[in-house]
């Protein structure tokens, strides 16, 4: 890798300090220390295989938001020194720049009330006020990322082509998996009649994409913008419900442990809803209570279509972990099924 040192002259001269920052799986992040304070990143392009697309998306949001609404906050991207929005570096790898917001930090868990609803409150404000932009010009950054119905398809495809004892080892979450197909059926009838908008979204709406003010603890603003792409509301709700409302991780071995935290759902939706109830349709608020069960179900169909093909995608330390994934997420897809009407 091209050492951030020789990366960052492209962006701005004099001498700096520049350390690792954060614990992000997909891209390299370092803090940087100078006569400001900055933040670099080398993009990941195994992943975003059009950095560009990312890039582009940004600055029309950050110019619509800066035009219409000025006081709104937003990372900005800083140019390198030739003005270009992401620098190559000479293995290929795009780098970008961003101004630290200072006094802020972020969180991995939802541990109150409150976070739940300052963060939803967050992810709301961001699509209020993009409200209105031209969705036309956005491209997809991951093409049918949230895309249920493929997904499904890809759960299928990899379960034609596994071998007979994955199947076996899997039988009990492949079941559950087909239990709830009835999700993929009401996905499309959503999507290909007049219920849902297009809007631009973040599809990444985990709590540690919001960045929190260190004395308020207020939600400042979302961060982690490569997923700001055209979508529906349902993706941006449906992920803070699956990633909010139990009180473990995805990595959970205990389902025992996974349970539908009831005050934490309301507070997220009382959050989202204080900034997106006068902006969604009456259409749209009935699929409310779909988000949740929608976006788990994705995430347990990848986790199952990965373990079936091998691994071949998410990072594994051992050979079942993307089992116990698909059996996390299904579990807490049961309860939210359960819970919300």
């Amino acid at each position: 890798m091209i050492a951030p040192d020789e990366v960052i002259r492209h962006f701005i001269a004099g001498e700096v300090k520049i350390t690792p920052l954060g614990s992000g799986h997909i891209h390299k992040t370092f803090s940087v220390s100078g006569f400001k304070n900055f933040v670099l990143q080398r993009v990941n392009i195994q992943v975003f295989t059009q950095p560009e697309t990312i890039a582009q998306n940004h600055r029309m949001a950050f110019n619509y938001l800066s035009e219409k609404h000025p006081q709104f906050r937003f990372p900005k991207t800083l140019p390198d020194m030739a003005g270009n929005d992401l620098y190559f570096d000479t293995e290929g790898f795009p780098w970008r720049l961003y101004e630290m917001i200072e006094n802020t930090f972020t969180m991995n868990e939802v541990a109150s009330v409150a976070d739940a609803y300052e963060a939803a409150k967050g992810f709301g404000a961001l699509a209020r006020n993009l409200n209105g932009i031209d969705v036309a010009q956005f491209q997809p950054t991951l093409p049918r990322f949230h895309d249920l119905a493929w997904r499904y398809e890809q759960f299928d495809e990899a379960l034609q082509k596994t071998s007979r004892e994955c199947v076996q080892t899997a039988q009990h979450e492949i079941e559950q998996a087909r239990t709830f197909h009835f999700l993929v059926t009401e996905y499309q009838h959503l999507i290909r009649g007049s219920s849902l908008l297009l809007r631009v979204t973040h599809n990444d709406t985990k709590i540690n994409n919001i960045l929190f003010d260190s004395l308020s603890r207020k939600a400042v603003c979302a961060i982690d913008l490569d997923t700001l792409m055209p979508g529906y509301f349902i993706y941006d709700l449906g992920d803070m419900v699956r990633t909010f409302v139990s009180p473990v991780s995805e990595e959970e071995k205990n389902l025992d442990k996974i349970v539908f935290r009831k005050e934490i759902y309301e507070a997220l939706l009382d959050g989202y809803l204080s900034e997106m109830n006068s902006v969604l349709t009456t259409e749209e608020k009935k699929s409310i209570p779909f988000a949740g069960k929608m976006m788990t179900y994705i995430m347990a169909l990848r986790f199952l279509a990965d373990y079936l093909r091998g691994n071949t995608y998410y990072h594994i330390t051992y050979p079942q972990q993307n089992l116990v994934r698909a059996s996390n997420q299904l579990r807490l897809l049961a309860l939210i099924h359960r819970e919300v009407v």
